[in-house]
């Protein structure tokens, strides 16, 4: 938590837009939209997967 507040304030209105920019050169915009979906369901299934994991051992120590 500490960590990304710090990563955050070091990043400015110009260095997003630099990002983004770079983004829209190397993909184009029709490509950008399908890589967020894709970045999506990745960050879904991860989350998913660790709810799994934590749901797991709770059910083997009632057994």
């Amino acid at each position: 938590m500490i960590l990304s507040s710090i990563f955050l304030g070091m990043i400015g209105p110009w260095q997003i837009a630099l990002i983004v920019g770079a983004l829209l050169l190397l993909f184009g915009g029709k490509k950008i939209p399908e890589l967020m979906r894709g970045l999506g369901s990745g960050i879904k299934e991860f989350k998913d997967a660790t709810k799994e994991e934590e749901e797991d051992p709770k059910i083997d120590e009632k057994k």
